[in-house]
């Protein structure tokens, strides 16, 4: 009779086998840490450079320039004293209610709090941003409110971080 001399792991039990499942897991998370935060760092970095250019533009009085961060869709909103729709009706409110460079003034932010939302799967594609903003300016236009707050809901698309929503009071 021929005999076996290999060593067979014996059967494993449920319990053995979630706690590998568990660990291979826990494990694959571990090593993507690293990645997942410098994604995190990446995705900060372009918000806060998008809203760097958006002071830059407005304290050039470069209104078009401004809006290059909002996403040019019909279905961006813009929530102030009135809901506007649309990128096109959202720059002719700018152009209408800020006709000059000195009814424009020096724009900046200040306490910005950039919240990244990763979905489900763990896809990081919505920021909210929220903070103020303050207009030094001697001229008023149709515009006359120089402090206030914002939250700014923003997408990350294939033309990268884009405002999609913009609340401003």
């Amino acid at each position: 009779m021929l005999a076996c001399h290999c060593k067979l792991e014996p059967k494993l039990g449920f319990a053995e086998v979630a706690m590998r499942v568990l660990f291979c897991a826990l494990m694959c998370l571990w090593a993507a840490l690293p990645v997942l935060a410098q994604s995190t760092v990446r995705d900060e970095a372009a918000i806060r450079a998008g809203m760097n250019a958006q002071v830059e533009a407005w304290n050039r009085a470069d209104i078009p320039g401004f809006m290059r961060e909002y996403e040019d869709s019909a279905d961006t909103t813009f929530i102030g004293t009135t809901l506007r729709k649309g990128y096109q009706p959202i720059l002719r409110r700018y152009q209408d209610n800020y006709k000059s460079r000195e009814q424009m003034g020096v724009l900046t932010y200040s306490d910005l709090d950039i919240r990244l939302l990763p979905t489900a799967c763990g896809k990081t594609e919505i920021a909210l941003v929220t903070g103020r903003f303050h207009l030094k300016r001697e001229q008023r236009g149709e515009a006359k409110k120089d402090d206030g707050v914002f939250s700014l809901v923003w997408r990350k698309g294939p033309a990268g971080w884009k405002i999609v929503s913009d609340h401003t009071s």
